[in-house]
């Protein structure tokens, strides 16, 4: 099961929701504190603090950041 780690609001999380729609994926959204200092399960995950997170167990991402790679990877995975 996917796992996006995301803040309400966030333009960039937005960005992979939409992605993750349109590919028709399931996955299981984790709201963040919107302060960061609070992440620590976000930074647990992906070693850093920033959202969006994807984890992607079926293929070995444990905690992807950044908004571009993550859709670059749901497109070349799973489109």
């Amino acid at each position: 099961m996917l796992e996006l780690y995301r803040l309400p609001g966030c333009p960039y999380c937005r960005n992979v929701e939409r992605k993750l729609d349109e590919l028709g994926l399931e996955y299981e959204s984790h709201i963040v504190f919107p302060i960061r200092f609070f992440r620590f399960r976000v930074k647990s995950v992906s070693g850093q603090s920033g959202v969006p997170v994807l984890v992607d167990p079926a293929h070995g991402i444990e905690g992807l950041a950044e908004s571009d790679d993550i859709v670059a990877h749901l497109e070349r995975t799973y489109a």
